[in-house]
Order: structure tokens, then C-alpha cells, then sequence
């Protein structure tokens, strides 16, 4: 069976930046599962692997437009400090989440923290980046009728 919009996808990946830096991914784990056409992933790995099959490797190379999108500067902003007075634990590197200017939450990661400023930034850690994959598809199997109505597979 042949990688196709609405069919179930299980597959282990390794996600390597420019440098050879692995960055992710789900070997010595179970495969990643996703319902193809339904956007549940990176835009440019799905379409790579649109006609594939079990038993399938592939190198993949995904361009930032078409991964975690460019880097946004408009992101990155310096808050008060006093906007994380309810958090025992403030430190680089940090993810939380906070309200946006439409009062969304969004998550942000903690880039730099001052005595009175913190700066906090929106864009996903992998914008901006070149993503190298290394596929393998593990199975490949019709959705079920709750599957394709969610959209998406339930990872429980």
C-alpha cells in the first residue's frame, strides 16, 4: 500500500540539522504514526513521502518555507520581568506559554533574562533551519473512520 492522502503512516525518522547535528527523532522509541494529507506534519517531509511504502528509506532535505517556516523577529520580545512573578523556577532555555497581543496563548522559549527584562521568543526552535531526514516508513494502513474525522491520529 502506497503513501496517499487518508491512509495511516508509522514511520522512524532521525532529524539532522546542517552541521550533522541530530536534533529529534523516534528510533529505540515506537515509529511515528500521522494521517497523510491532513498537514500532521512538516509540509515538504510529507510531500517526500507521498508514494512510498513500507520498507521504504529515504533522505529527505526540507527547506525552512517548507519545515518550521522562516524566522519571524517580530517574535522575540523583551517582557518585564514581573510578567513571571508566579513562577518558582525562571531559567534560559525554559518553554512556556504566554498570552500574545490577541490574548492567544502561544508557547515561547526563554532566550535571555536581565535583572528587570526577560526575552522571550515565539518562533518554533526549528524556523529558520535546513532539515535533514532520514526515513524509514514502517507500515502503511487505511484510516479509520474516527481517524479521518479527528484528522489526525490520537497519540493517546
Amino acid at each position: 500500500m502506497k503513501v496517499e492522502n487518508d491512509k495511516v503512516v508509522l514511520f522512524h525518522y532521525s532529524l539532522v540539522n546542517a552541521e550533522g547535528e541530530v536534533l529529534d527523532g523516534s528510533r529505540g522509541a515506537e515509529p511515528l504514526p500521522y494521517l497523510h494529507g491532513h498537514s500532521n506534519i512538516v509540509p515538504g517531509l510529507e510531500a517526500a513521502m507521498a508514494g512510498h511504502q513500507a520498507g521504504d528509506k529515504l533522505q529527505v532535505k526540507v527547506q525552512p518555507e517548507q519545515g518550521y517556516g522562516l524566522r519571524d523577529e517580530s517574535k522575540v520580545q523583551v517582557v518585564d520581568r514581573a510578567s513571571f512573578e508566579g513562577f518558582t523556577e525562571l531559567a534560559e532555555g525554559m518553554v512556556c506559554q504566554m498570552e500574545d497581543d490577541n490574548g492567544e496563548l502561544q508557547l515561547v522559549g526563554i532566550t535571555k533574562i536581565e535583572d528587570q527584562e526577560v526575552t522571550v521568543d515565539a518562533n518554533h526552535p526549528f524556523a529558520g533551519i535546513e532539515l535533514n531526514f532520514d526515513v524509514e516508513i514502517m507500515e502503511v494502513r487505511d484510516a479509520t473512520a474516527e481517524e479521518l474525522e479527528a484528522g489526525r491520529i490520537d497519540l493517546g
